[in-house]
Protein backbone atom coordinates (compact mmCIF):
# COMPACT_ATOMS: atom_id res chain seq x y z
CA UNK A 1 0.00 0.00 0.00
CA UNK A 2 2.33 2.47 0.74
CA UNK A 3 4.39 1.97 -2.65
CA UNK A 4 0.64 2.49 -3.87
CA UNK A 5 1.18 5.97 -1.82
CA UNK A 6 4.10 6.69 -2.71
CA UNK A 7 3.68 6.64 -6.43
CA UNK A 8 -0.13 8.50 -6.89
CA UNK A 9 -0.36 11.29 -8.09
CA UNK A 10 -3.01 13.53 -10.23
CA UNK A 11 -3.38 12.68 -13.71
CA UNK A 12 -4.86 15.20 -16.09
CA UNK A 13 -3.74 13.58 -19.42
CA UNK A 14 -4.79 10.36 -20.59
CA UNK A 15 -4.12 7.92 -23.43
CA UNK A 16 -7.03 7.46 -26.09
CA UNK A 17 -7.38 4.19 -25.11
CA UNK A 18 -10.56 2.31 -23.31
CA UNK A 19 -10.19 0.98 -20.25
CA UNK A 20 -11.21 -2.86 -20.09
CA UNK A 21 -14.52 -4.01 -19.15
CA UNK A 22 -12.68 -6.26 -16.63
CA UNK A 23 -10.58 -3.12 -15.23
CA UNK A 24 -13.90 -1.24 -15.05
CA UNK A 25 -15.60 -4.19 -12.96
CA UNK A 26 -12.49 -4.39 -10.05
CA UNK A 27 -13.11 -0.78 -9.86
CA UNK A 28 -16.70 -0.71 -9.00
CA UNK A 29 -16.37 -3.48 -6.64
CA UNK A 30 -13.69 -1.55 -5.40
CA UNK A 31 -16.19 1.26 -4.93
CA UNK A 32 -19.44 -1.04 -3.11
CA UNK A 33 -16.28 -2.28 -0.77
CA UNK A 34 -15.83 0.83 0.78
CA UNK A 35 -16.13 1.53 4.13
CA UNK A 36 -19.01 4.22 5.03
CA UNK A 37 -19.85 5.66 8.65
CA UNK A 38 -22.31 2.65 10.24
CA UNK A 39 -22.23 0.43 7.45
CA UNK A 40 -25.17 3.06 5.68
CA UNK A 41 -23.60 3.13 2.50
CA UNK A 42 -25.02 6.24 1.17
CA UNK A 43 -23.13 6.34 -1.74
CA UNK A 44 -24.14 6.17 -5.35
CA UNK A 45 -21.86 5.34 -8.42
CA UNK A 46 -22.03 6.01 -12.03
CA UNK A 47 -19.86 5.23 -14.45
CA UNK A 48 -19.84 6.98 -17.83
CA UNK A 49 -17.33 5.80 -20.49
CA UNK A 50 -19.84 7.64 -23.48
CA UNK A 51 -17.13 10.38 -24.88
CA UNK A 52 -19.66 12.97 -25.07
CA UNK A 53 -20.86 12.57 -21.64
CA UNK A 54 -17.65 12.61 -20.38
CA UNK A 55 -17.30 16.13 -22.08
CA UNK A 56 -20.51 17.61 -20.87
CA UNK A 57 -19.41 16.44 -17.33
CA UNK A 58 -16.24 18.30 -18.10
CA UNK A 59 -18.04 21.16 -18.29
CA UNK A 60 -19.47 21.25 -14.73
CA UNK A 61 -17.73 24.10 -13.78
CA UNK A 62 -15.57 26.87 -15.27
CA UNK A 63 -12.56 25.33 -13.73
CA UNK A 64 -10.72 22.21 -12.79
CA UNK A 65 -12.67 19.66 -14.52
CA UNK A 66 -11.84 20.18 -18.39
CA UNK A 67 -9.50 17.48 -18.74
CA UNK A 68 -12.54 14.67 -17.89
CA UNK A 69 -12.69 15.05 -21.66
CA UNK A 70 -10.08 13.55 -21.90
CA UNK A 71 -10.54 10.52 -19.60
CA UNK A 72 -11.44 7.21 -20.75
CA UNK A 73 -13.59 6.86 -17.91
CA UNK A 74 -15.47 8.87 -15.31
CA UNK A 75 -17.23 7.94 -11.87
CA UNK A 76 -19.48 10.15 -11.10
CA UNK A 77 -19.14 9.89 -6.73
CA UNK A 78 -22.85 10.80 -5.16
CA UNK A 79 -25.13 9.99 -2.20
CA UNK A 80 -28.56 9.99 -0.35
CA UNK A 81 -27.78 12.79 2.23
CA UNK A 82 -30.48 12.13 4.14
CA UNK A 83 -29.47 8.87 4.92
CA UNK A 84 -26.61 9.46 6.52
CA UNK A 85 -24.90 12.84 8.36
CA UNK A 86 -21.67 11.38 7.40
CA UNK A 87 -22.33 11.15 3.38
CA UNK A 88 -19.37 13.88 2.77
CA UNK A 89 -16.88 11.29 4.24
CA UNK A 90 -18.21 8.35 3.10
CA UNK A 91 -18.19 9.47 -0.68
CA UNK A 92 -14.61 10.88 0.14
CA UNK A 93 -13.18 7.47 1.22
CA UNK A 94 -15.01 5.58 -1.98
CA UNK A 95 -13.42 8.40 -4.30
CA UNK A 96 -10.03 7.60 -2.71
CA UNK A 97 -10.33 4.05 -3.09
CA UNK A 98 -11.16 4.38 -6.48
CA UNK A 99 -8.55 5.93 -7.41
CA UNK A 100 -5.89 3.60 -5.63
CA UNK A 101 -7.99 0.84 -6.63
CA UNK A 102 -7.35 2.22 -10.27
CA UNK A 103 -3.20 3.11 -10.14
CA UNK A 104 -3.04 -0.95 -8.89
CA UNK A 105 -4.87 -1.50 -12.24
CA UNK A 106 -1.79 0.52 -14.08
CA UNK A 107 -4.25 3.97 -14.27
CA UNK A 108 -4.15 7.08 -13.86
CA UNK A 109 -6.69 9.29 -11.83
CA UNK A 110 -7.73 12.35 -10.94
CA UNK A 111 -10.33 14.41 -8.35
CA UNK A 112 -12.78 16.80 -9.75
CA UNK A 113 -14.57 18.82 -6.90
CA UNK A 114 -18.24 19.24 -7.39
CA UNK A 115 -19.90 19.69 -4.25
CA UNK A 116 -20.11 23.28 -3.49
CA UNK A 117 -18.59 24.35 -7.01
CA UNK A 118 -21.05 26.40 -9.52
CA UNK A 119 -21.83 25.87 -13.68
CA UNK A 120 -20.35 28.77 -15.67
CA UNK A 121 -24.36 29.78 -15.73
CA UNK A 122 -24.10 30.18 -11.45
CA UNK A 123 -26.53 27.20 -10.91
CA UNK A 124 -24.75 24.39 -9.08
CA UNK A 125 -22.50 22.28 -10.46
CA UNK A 126 -24.21 19.03 -8.79
CA UNK A 127 -27.25 20.34 -10.57
CA UNK A 128 -25.56 19.99 -14.15
CA UNK A 129 -24.60 16.76 -13.53
CA UNK A 130 -28.01 15.64 -11.98
CA UNK A 131 -29.47 17.02 -14.93
CA UNK A 132 -26.69 15.59 -17.74
CA UNK A 133 -27.24 12.04 -16.15
CA UNK A 134 -31.07 12.14 -15.09
CA UNK A 135 -30.01 11.47 -11.57
CA UNK A 136 -33.05 12.24 -8.52
CA UNK A 137 -32.50 15.27 -6.55
CA UNK A 138 -32.31 13.23 -3.68
CA UNK A 139 -29.02 12.07 -4.79
CA UNK A 140 -25.65 14.87 -3.81
CA UNK A 141 -23.05 14.46 -5.93
CA UNK A 142 -19.58 14.81 -4.32
CA UNK A 143 -17.08 14.15 -7.21
CA UNK A 144 -16.41 12.93 -10.29
CA UNK A 145 -13.12 10.59 -10.58
CA UNK A 146 -11.90 10.40 -14.04
CA UNK A 147 -9.80 7.59 -15.07
CA UNK A 148 -7.16 6.32 -17.78
CA UNK A 149 -4.35 4.97 -18.80
CA UNK A 150 -1.91 7.88 -18.29
CA UNK A 151 -0.34 10.23 -21.07
CA UNK A 152 1.84 11.56 -18.74
CA UNK A 153 3.51 9.79 -15.62
CA UNK A 154 4.08 12.60 -12.91
CA UNK A 155 6.79 11.54 -10.06
CA UNK A 156 5.98 10.82 -6.62
CA UNK A 157 6.72 13.37 -3.90
CA UNK A 158 10.15 12.09 -2.45
CA UNK A 159 9.84 11.92 0.95
CA UNK A 160 12.37 14.23 1.90
CA UNK A 161 10.06 16.86 1.06
CA UNK A 162 6.80 15.57 2.78
CA UNK A 163 5.48 18.66 4.86
CA UNK A 164 6.72 16.70 8.41
CA UNK A 165 5.87 19.50 10.30
CA UNK A 166 2.31 18.69 9.86
CA UNK A 167 2.88 15.72 12.65
CA UNK A 168 2.25 17.00 16.01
Amino acid sequence: MIDLLRGRRSVRKYEDRAVEPEKIEILKEAALRSPSGRNIRPWAFVFVDDRGLLAELARSKPHGGSFLAGAALGVVVCADAAKSDTWVEDCAIAAILLQLTALSLGLGSCWVQIRGRNHADGRPAEAHVRRLLGLPDTLSVQAVISIGYPAEQPAGVPRDRLDWDKII
